[in-house]
């Protein structure tokens, strides 16, 4: 009888401190919105950042240069192309169009880009030092025409090592079920109203 009491006893403090975590880890996607910010050339990037900001209720915010790229700056086969310079040179840092953003207001920000160079484009190393992001979750998402998320991941996690970076996802062509899947297996107790939404 003893064994008995003292099995529900634990059982009952186990489902407590299950429940006590699980508030603490919804509250990371239900308290705030999350934000999901963007860079995109050709509009690929754009289309994922939608969906996932459609997914999540999340805040919709473009990282926009000051000078738009042209198809002849993204022309990867000439060398002297504006972003073939930009990527050889790991110090530039493209000027943004000057939009205010209150970063303040968000927990998790997931990060978009098309994939240049096997990196992340050098502008999103212009947005990411144009804001306090630490204490943020930051999760990275990327679109590319043949290389994969990892390298782009390893860089920044490398050149800005104090924040607090989640492993990336590359979305080509990644249906909203795609999306709604992978935001769930990463916070999984994001509310079905919100993911659904």
């Amino acid at each position: 009888m003893n064994k008995i009491i003292l099995t529900l006893t634990a059982v009952m403090i186990l489902s407590f401190a299950a429940c006590a975590q699980n508030k603490g880890e919804k509250s990371m996607l239900t308290e705030n919105k999350p934000l999901v910010v963007y860079f995109s050339a050709t509009g690929t990037t754009a289309k994922a950042a939608r969906t996932i900001a459609e997914v999540t209720g999340g805040t919709l915010y473009e990282i926009v240069p000051q000078q738009v790229y042209t198809p002849d700056d993204l022309d990867w086969n000439d060398r002297k192309s504006r972003s073939s310079v930009e990527m050889n040179n790991p110090q530039a840092r493209p000027a943004l169009k000057d939009m205010k953003l209150d970063i303040a207001a968000y927990d998790v920000i997931f990060i978009g880009y098309p994939i240049w160079w096997n990196q992340a484009p050098r502008i999103i190393n212009s947005f990411i030092e144009s804001h306090d992001l630490k204490g943020k979750t930051l999760v990275p998402f990327a679109t590319s025409g043949g290389s994969g998320i990892t390298g782009s991941v390893k860089d920044l996690k490398r050149a800005y090592p104090d924040l607090k970076w989640q492993d990336g996802k590359l979305l080509n062509g990644a249906s909203r079920n795609t999306v709604q899947n992978w935001v769930n297996n990463m916070f999984p107790y994001i509310p079905k109203k919100l993911a659904m939404n």
